[in-house]
């Protein structure tokens, strides 16, 4: 029996995170599916933040996306996930800050948008940042987030992107054309096993986030979206 449960939810990118990191170091683990729109009362009192993913290792709890992947790759350090360089680490965490920060926030806001005008200077900050991260992000020292090293960044970015079939259908929001280098990963990533093995289809997005697309949406992230 394995000692590692994760607390879940099928459409969550931050735990899709987490569980893309269990299967790229292979770890066996036992999961557990909240439904989010209907958060029972055992997981209220077992989570810090009623959010997931939440992570039981044995007797020991972790919570919040960034804290557990780096946690699971210190505990299990084969295949590494964070580059062997202080330098290296130090960029990895300035990305991961960066998708947690500005590009997940922008996404969620596009998508809560409830007026033409704030849908359409949404979705210019979200292509302004896009392009932001064309300049700096995969294709210019290789095919991943740091270059060369498959990393947690390439994970921290990933599963917003899954879910951009959403921006495209209630939005009309796409991928600019000019950002070709984060094209070219998305195709890279699509071709991981960790992600084949755990990703959804478009439909099941388009589903999933309806409640947000009409202003239902009533859960924690939602509200923070909207305040921010």
């Amino acid at each position: 029996m394995s000692d590692i449960t994760l607390y879940s939810a099928p459409s969550c990118p931050y735990a899709q995170r987490t569980r893309l990191v269990l299967h790229e170091k292979d770890l066996d683990f036992e999961l557990v599916e909240i439904d989010l729109k209907q958060t029972p009362d055992w997981y209220l009192a077992l989570s810090p933040t009623g959010k997931v993913p939440l992570l039981l290792h044995g007797e020991e709890k972790v919570w919040e996306s960034s804290a557990i992947n780096e946690y699971l790759d210190e505990c299990h350090p084969e295949p590494p996930l964070m580059p062997g360089t202080p330098l290296l680490r130090a960029r990895a965490r300035i990305a991961v800050d960066f998708a947690n920060v500005y590009f997940a926030p922008l996404y969620y806001k596009l998508l809560l948008a409830e007026t033409p005008e704030r849908r359409t200077a949404m979705a210019q900050r979200l292509a302004d940042t896009l392009e932001e991260m064309e300049r700096y992000g995969p294709g210019h020292h290789g095919p991943w987030w740091l270059g060369e090293t498959f990393s947690l960044a390439d994970i921290a970015f990933y599963p917003f992107f899954e879910r951009f079939p959403v921006l495209a259908h209630y939005r009309g929001f796409e991928l600019p054309g000019e950002c070709t280098g984060i094209a070219a990963w998305l195709e890279a990533m699509r071709a991981r096993e960790s992600v084949q093995a755990q990703g959804e289809p478009a439909s099941f997005y388009v589903e999933a986030y309806s409640h947000y697309a009409d202003g239902s949406a009533n859960g924690s992230t939602a509200h923070e979206m909207r305040e921010a």
